[in-house]
């Protein structure tokens, strides 16, 4: 493991499961791709500052019949300074026909996930035996919010219930990791690069 200070360029690219992101690092030991999960949070940009490299290794994949060698690290940290505009340049060295990560960790296609049932519509079968309602009533049907609470909480898991700063936890399922970024989004949190969390925005 060493700390070394270089640039990271991210460029972002909208794959069949979404946004994702892939970054090139440049240090004074070489060039290296890093694909790790907690680069999704960012915008594309160029990033300068001090990074943990805790493995440096060959990888490989195939794409439009091709098949592509690169060596990439593995990041375990950074300690980001300076935050600039991905140049044209930059952009074209990052190539736009990069495989998600997440296709590379399950490469068969996932089954069909079963239709969640509708908020608020849900409810359990009745056992006439067990059941003590009484006879002609329904039980009260849940609350599109207390609904989308649960939800909530079952996708932030301890991050729950959230505060006005965010940090969410890297080693989670990549797909996880993904989908609390675009929720955090949809209440109203902005990711801040420099401390690497999330705020929720002032009006």
């Amino acid at each position: 493991m060493i700390t070394i200070p270089g640039q990271l360029a991210i460029k972002t690219i909208h794959g069949r499961n979404g946004d994702f992101n892939v970054g090139r690092l440049a240090t004074s030991i070489g060039e290296f791709v890093v694909k790790n999960a907690e680069l999704d949070q960012y915008a594309e940009g160029k990033y300068e500052g001090d990074f943990i490299i805790t493995e440096i290794r060959p990888s490989t994949y195939n794409a439009n019949g091709r098949m592509v060698i690169e060596i990439r690290a593995h990041l375990g940290g950074m300690t980001l300074s300076n935050i600039d505009a991905l140049s044209r340049d930059d952009a074209r060295r990052l190539s736009p026909q990069e495989v998600d990560p997440l296709d590379e960790e399950t490469p068969a296609p996932a089954p069909a996930e079963p239709k969640a049932p509708a908020r608020g519509k849900a409810r359990k079968s009745r056992d006439p035996l067990v059941d003590t309602t009484p006879f002609g009533s329904e039980p009260a049907a849940t609350s599109p919010a207390a609904s989308a609470d649960a939800d909530d909480a079952a996708l932030f898991g301890t991050l729950w219930p959230l505060g006005e700063t965010v940090k969410l936890d890297a080693t989670v399922d990549r797909r996880v990791l993904r989908q609390q970024r675009d929720r955090l989004g949809e209440l109203g949190y902005e990711f801040a690069p420099l401390s690497q969390d999330w705020h929720l925005a002032t009006a």
